[in-house]
């Protein structure tokens, strides 16, 4: 389970997260490649999994909270075929679940789905998350994705990037001493990345914090005894200033940032450890797809106009493979991470991410009740057309 307390507050409509424990505890249950699926294969075996539970077939209504970039548009077409509707739309740029439409999804069928998914692009040449190939541009660029998830990135990725190029250890008379930017100093600043200097600095006889000697844009000070410890054996000749670069961890520091953004609040808590991490833009979809499951999980439970509704939400992550040459769509994958399934007698549970793995790698592939979309159209295309009155 996350290693986390959480504190719940409704301003603007949404959750704060407050981690307090572990930092790495709050990914560290979220598998990712061992639990991978092609779309193809996940959305029949889910749709089956629906009918095992009691979903009727052709009265169940799906809704997607997806992102509104153009790479989730093949999940949506797979998730029409199989379903045989287009899905109800719950989802705002970003991957975040707009709760404020459960009423009007609950009105429209009896049986009622959920997908979310937050998403992050792969460029499988490179073996890279975070960058995706737009087939539409004029030379098939390469550009971020998530969008919205990584320019909310931009701004910690360039305070974490200041800090490790502007904290450095010195080696003094065979003593290690660490040399801070005095703008990292000020740890009462409103925005910023504010450092966790009881475990950079070693404390005086008095117990306080106090420099060895003040620079003209930085302090020295005494070293602690674990930073110390986590440098190891660095070697450094005397006089020599060494950036702390790899060695300042995520637990050295956190951020504070004034911001009515959703997708800010949702991942502020975890982003010492997302811009630590070897892909930033993956690790901050894990990290938003478990915020948004648990926000929307109880406003699903709160919900009157799902009350007496078969409901089945599940929250998981895209890996939009960028597509290659010939290619309409991306190779997407889905990583799923938990689901909620409501029953009309009110009663529900929850299934974390392996049992709810198992439960759908147990379901056949093959979907008898799938839709031929080509027929469709072409049924559509051929029907007498209908005169609108003036």
């Amino acid at each position: 389970m996350l290693c986390r307390w959480i504190n719940y507050h409704l301003a603007w409509g949404c959750v704060v997260y407050r981690v307090t424990g572990s930092i790495s505890g709050l990914l560290g249950s979220f598998r990712v490649a061992e639990v991978a699926m092609r779309y193809s294969d996940f959305v029949p075996r889910f749709y089956n999994l629906t009918k095992s539970l009691g979903f009727e077939a052709g009265k169940i209504m799906p809704s997607r909270a997806f992102c509104s970039d153009e790479s989730q548009g093949y999940p949506i077409i797979l998730i029409a075929k199989h379903f045989g509707t287009f899905p109800f739309n719950h989802g705002r740029v970003g991957g975040i679940v707009s709760i404020d439409r459960h009423g009007p999804h609950a009105h429209h069928g009896q049986d009622l789905v959920i997908i979310h998914a937050s998403h992050v692009g792969y460029d499988p040449e490179s073996a890279t998350y975070g960058t995706y190939r737009r087939i539409q541009t004029a030379e098939h660029d390469f550009t971020v994705s998530c969008g919205k998830i990584c320019g909310t990135l931009d701004w910690y990725s360039h305070e974490y990037q200041f800090a490790r190029d502007n904290i450095f250890v010195l080696r003094e008379n065979d003593d290690l001493h660490i040399v801070i930017d005095n703008q990292l100093l000020h740890t009462e600043r409103p925005e910023g990345l504010i450092l966790r200097l009881d475990r950079l600095v070693e404390k005086d006889v008095a117990n306080e914090l106090q420099p060895l000697r003040n620079l003209s844009t930085s302090k020295v000070f005494r070293i602690s005894q674990s930073l110390q410890e986590k440098l190891g054996q660095l070697s450094l000749s005397e006089g020599e200033l060494h950036p702390l670069k790899d060695w300042f961890t995520p637990d050295l520091f956190f951020f504070r940032k004034a911001s009515d953004d959703h997708m800010d609040r949702n991942l502020i808590d975890a982003m010492p450890l997302i811009v630590a991490s070897k892909w930033p833009a993956l690790t901050a979809a894990q990290v938003n797809t478990q915020v948004e499951f648990d926000r929307a999980f109880r406003s699903i439970l709160q919900e009157p106009e799902y009350a007496g509704k078969n409901l089945l939400f599940i929250s998981g992550l895209h890996i939009d493979i960028s597509p290659q040459p010939g290619q309409l769509f991306p190779l997407t994958k889905f990583i799923p991470w938990a689901a909620c399934h409501l029953r009309k007698d009110g009663s529900h549970e929850t299934w974390e991410q392996q049992e709810l793995y198992e439960r759908i790698q147990a379901q056949p592939k093959e979907n008898p009740d799938q839709v031929d979309l080509e027929q469709a159209i072409r049924t559509m295309k051929n029907l007498e057309e209908i005169k609108l009155p003036v």
